[in-house]
């Protein structure tokens, strides 16, 4: 039996207003309204065209995936806009965040924009919004900071006795396994996931996470093809292994055609379905992680 077998069986400122410091400098409420609807229509803009990029072409798509696994907590939406200004980009805070943290940023740096949320309002039918200003971030990159964030990879045990730790699925590991060129398989009928035996950590954290994000959207579909949902599982399973330290360089990321030429709002959706799996797998993760994580900050989500 593998070592790993048995753990299977078991504006660069804060602020959104303008500055009216300045002498004989009058307030003009209505010009500062359209401007900052003109950034936001942008700033969307940007989104659409960026959704519409990546959908047809591969190595952009992968760029996307990277940045929604270092940014876990940002939406896709402003991982769109990330990917568009800045695909390198690690760490991201404010002007006045980065100046507070000790660490400015350089002069004649360009920010990244990003949506953030503003305050509530009602809508026609009744309901709550809440409207989404325009904010500008730098990359650490930007800034004077000479640490730059690393990703740890953990034990191997741990990894994945937080990936198996109560898993929405039965998981276990196959006595025989006809499939060929697989390592797990999801059986919808018996709500499991049968794993390869002999495997290596990274070969079953790889083959378990796609199988996982498998077994989430049988539940999601009214009607569930494995062949269709299988490129979002693939990169579910590549987030998941950017985000805790995997080698992802032989991973394939292939657009399908079927996501090119179609309306940038269906590419969003597909986005959401993809980014909200990967982090609700992470999220049950989290709970058997704590013990080995290091204590470090994150952004609130955006």
């Amino acid at each position: 039996m593998n070592e790993f077998d048995d753990i299977i069986t078991s504006n660069t400122g804060n602020s959104s207003m303008p500055d009216r410091s300045e002498k004989n400098q009058e307030f003009d409420a209505g010009k500062w309204a359209a401007q900052k609807q003109q950034s936001r229509k942008n700033a969307y803009n940007m989104i659409d065209s960026t959704a519409q990029s990546i959908s047809c072409d591969s190595r952009k798509f992968r760029s996307y995936l990277d940045i929604q696994s270092r940014f876990d907590r940002y939406s896709v939406n402003n991982a769109l806009l990330i990917t568009a200004q800045m695909p390198t980009a690690v760490q991201l805070r404010d002007y006045d965040a980065w100046k507070d943290a000790g660490t400015p940023v350089k002069k004649k740096q360009k920010g990244i924009i990003i949506l953030e949320p503003g305050e509530k309002y009602t809508r026609d039918d009744g309901t709550t919004g809440v409207s989404l200003n325009v904010k500008r971030v730098f990359d650490v990159s930007q800034t004077s900071s000479k640490d730059h964030p690393v990703i740890t990879r953990l034990d191997d045990r741990a990894l994945l006795k937080a990936l198996v730790h109560n898993s929405p699925v039965v998981i276990m590991p196959a006595d025989k396994f006809d499939m060929e060129n697989t390592n797990a398989f999801y059986d919808p009928a018996k709500h499991q996931i049968l794993v390869r035996k002999g495997m290596d950590a990274p070969e079953i954290f790889k083959a378990v996470t796609k199988e996982l994000a498998h077994a989430a959207f049988t539940l999601e579909a009214e009607e569930y093809s494995r062949r269709k949902e299988n490129f979002k599982a693939q990169c579910v399973s590549y987030i998941l292994c950017n985000r805790y330290g995997i080698d992802t360089q032989e991973m394939e990321i292939r657009v399908p055609v079927s996501l090119s030429g179609i309306p940038s709002k269906q590419i969003l959706e597909q986005l959401s379905a993809i980014r909200n799996t990967a982090n609700d797998i992470s999220a049950r993760m989290s709970k058997s992680l704590e013990q080995h994580k290091s204590p470090k900050n994150r952004d609130y989500e955006r």
